[in-house]
């Protein structure tokens, strides 16, 4: 019998696999997800999806949904109880004055408009997403213009409850 060598994972699939762990602590089961901001290889800040500090979380108080009315009049649901994992990492990045210039953000699904924009402001250089978000066009346009790299990892669409 040949020993099989164990495969390294690369540092993408490293800490693509500590996202899923971060999004675990989400307290909104729409949308489990998790961020973490690297650089050099090295953890920078985590976020994931959740209240801010001191406000009930949907696993406490239950969804906050809006109704959102796309251009083309689809009609979504957004909870808005809580804080998206990506504005999470970079708040606790703020918070405890860490600059996140020249870093690189790993993510459940591609980031909505608005954390598009705060990775953009922030000086976030590279985005790696497992999946694709449902509404994530913006934010692709938004990134070439801004020249900040994104990675896919998984070419489908991010599914979950009411979307």
């Amino acid at each position: 019998m040949s020993e099989q060598k164990s495969r390294r994972p690369s540092w993408d699939d490293y800490f693509m696999h500590l996202v899923d762990e971060v999004a675990k602590r989400a307290t909104c089961d729409r949308g489990k997800s998790g961020a973490i901001i690297v650089r050099d290889k090295r953890i920078l800040c985590t976020g994931y999806v959740g209240s801010p500090p001191g406000f009930p979380h949907c696993d406490q108080a239950g969804h906050l949904l809006k109704k959102v009315i796309d251009e083309d009049g689809t009609i979504r649901q957004h909870c808005v109880r809580t804080i998206h994992a990506e504005q999470n990492a970079i708040a606790q990045a703020a918070r405890y004055g860490i600059p996140l210039d020249g870093t690189t953000l790993y993510c459940t699904m591609e980031p909505c408009r608005v954390c598009a924009m705060l990775i953009i402001s922030v000086g976030i250089k590279k985005v790696v997403a497992k999946r694709r978000y449902h509404a994530g066009q913006e934010t692709r346009d938004l990134f070439a213009k801004a020249e900040i790299e994104l990675i896919v990892l998984e070419d489908r669409v991010e599914k979950y409850e009411h979307q």
